[in-house]
């Protein structure tokens, strides 16, 4: 059998530690399309984590942050993100630039602690029609689903909110800039804003 979540690198330290029926257990539990909890959680959660490659299999990891209802679950098994104004790097959309492959890590780490994860295909959108209603976006981002997972909590610590950043778009707000913009090490080189 085919797995979908587990290569032969996985399945040797599945073996090594006996834990290769649970692991396929959990992969019982994966799923292509959305359910009605998975759609909550992720429209609700103030931030994520996106995992990129560029073409020669170079990591980089991303925190992605915003109001809730940032992320949208646009299909069954589709769901869409904005790019906000940043660092001006351009690491996790220059990498799904030249590979689409991502892995998406949504985390609760306020009340009860929860994950879930998403692989799938991602796409850039200049033209999304998201963008007009999402307050500060300069792009749109397009994941195809190709798998959801649930992921064991238990290291999350427990935390408490106690102010959303200053930083997340609203309607009506005019933007805040990052006091790191201002730097003289950055003076004559930080672009102007887009969105």
């Amino acid at each position: 059998m085919t797995s979908m979540l587990y290569h032969q690198g996985n399945r040797v330290f599945q073996d090594e530690f006996g834990s290769r029926r649970l692991a396929d257990r959990l992969e019982e539990r994966s799923r292509a399309a959305f359910s009605d909890d998975d759609k909550s959680f992720v429209e609700n959660c103030i931030y994520f984590f996106i995992a990129t490659a560029d073409t020669s299999g170079h990591p980089d990891c991303s925190f992605k942050g915003g109001a809730p209802g940032f992320v949208r679950v646009t299909g069954p098994s589709e769901l869409a993100f904005p790019d906000y104004d940043g660092n001006g790097m351009f690491k996790s959309l220059g990498n799904l630039a030249v590979n689409p492959h991502v892995g998406l890590l949504f985390i609760a780490m306020h009340d009860r602690p929860k994950r879930l994860r998403i692989n799938g295909s991602a796409r850039i959108d200049r033209d999304d029609p998201l963008l007009a209603e999402t307050v500060g976006a300069q792009l749109m981002v397009r994941v195809k689903v190709n798998v959801i997972f649930p992921n064991c909590p238990r290291y999350i610590p427990s935390m408490t909110l106690t102010a959303p950043s200053v930083y997340v778009p609203s309607v009506g707000v005019a933007p805040v800039e990052p006091e790191w913009k201002g730097f003289d090490s950055f003076k004559g080189v930080v672009p102007p804003r887009r969105a």
